[in-house]
Order: C-alpha cells, then sequence, then structure tokens
C-alpha cells in the first residue's frame, strides 16, 4: 500500500470520491502543511494556522496507479483558483499536492505541467513536501455518506461526486 496527500477545497468533496475508488482502501479527511499542531476544524476555518483541508489516501498502486489519482483530483476541484473552491474562500481550501517521496515528487510536478496546457487560467496548485498530516474531528470522516441531503452536500459535494462515478465508471466501487 501507498500514500498520497492531496487538498482540493473542501475536504468532503475530495473524500467522498476517492473512497469510491477501486485501489483506495482509505480516503481520510484532515488537515496539512501548517504551523500549529493538534488543529481544530474551527482554528483551520479561521485561517490561523496554515492549514490546508486535505485528503490523505491509503491505495493499492497495482490497482489504481498514482497517476490516475492525480487525475481523478485534477477532474474535481479547480486548480487555477487561488486559496478556493467556488464560495469557500481561504488557504484552508488551496489546491494542492503532497508528496511523501522523490517520486511522487516527480510525478505530481510532470502531472501539472501537461495538465496546464487543457486550462484557460495559470494552474496554482502547490506541490509541497508533506509536513505532519493531521485527521479531522470524526464528524468529518464519510460526511458526505453520512449527509447527503445536507444543502452543502446536495449544492457542491454531489454534482462533484456523481460526476466523478460518471467518468471513472471503470473504477468505481459499487
Amino acid at each position: 500500500m501507498e500514500t498520497a496527500i492531496f487538498a482540493g477545497g473542501c475536504f468532503w468533496c475530495i473524500e467522498a470520491v476517492f473512497n469510491r475508488i477501486q485501489g483506495v482502501e482509505q480516503a481520510l479527511s484532515g488537515y496539512i502543511n501548517g504551523h500549529t499542531e493538534n488543529p481544530s476544524y474551527q482554528a483551520v476555518c479561521q485561517g490561523d494556522t496554515g492549514h490546508a483541508e486535505a485528503v490523505q489516501i491509503t491505495f493499492d498502486p497495482t490497482i489504481v496507479s498514482y497517476r490516475t489519482l492525480l487525475e481523478i483530483l485534477f477532474s474535481i476541484h479547480d486548480p487555477t483558483q487561488l486559496n478556493r473552491q467556488g464560495h469557500d474562500v481561504g488557504t484552508q481550501y488551496r489546491s494542492g499536492i503532497y508528496y511523501l517521496n522523490p517520486k511522487q515528487k516527480a510525478e505530481a510536478e510532470a502531472f501539472v505541467q501537461e495538465a496546464a496546457g487543457h486550462f484557460d487560467a495559470p494552474v496554482v496548485t502547490e506541490i509541497r513536501p508533506a509536513a505532519r498530516f493531521w485527521p479531522a474531528e470524526d464528524y468529518h470522516q464519510g460526511y458526505f455518506l453520512q449527509n447527503p441531503g445536507a444543502g452543502y452536500c446536495q449544492a457542491v459535494v454531489g454534482p462533484k461526486f456523481f460526476k466523478a462515478r460518471e467518468r471513472y465508471a471503470r473504477l468505481w466501487k459499487d
């Protein structure tokens, strides 16, 4: 098993999709690359901790490649929006790829360079070494699955989830 850590706006969206991809053992919502210990959701949302809302993905590379995970990430968020996704604004919503080894760094850099040609605006996704990942509070884990009728889930998470389910049907867990 390998680990990947990505940020792309609200972690509920990212986590919901990646937990449905074959080869992903677990996608865990949390916080990364900030400057405080054991951050809370409230502190991260205030913008004082420097953390990004992120998802730590444990996956089997014989089933799903790191490259495919990067493709999925870029299909479910807008990597050209700096410190925001839609109406979610703040540094905690930044686009990021947090690598755990030199191979991931090289793959991420090559992917972003290639993907940049498919967008009308510059890609602002940060590619940085992964600092400590802090799991988010329990109520954030599996949030979309537990709260599909919530307004935010219907308006924001659901459309991304269903778009990914259609686009990556061959990789989708039933």
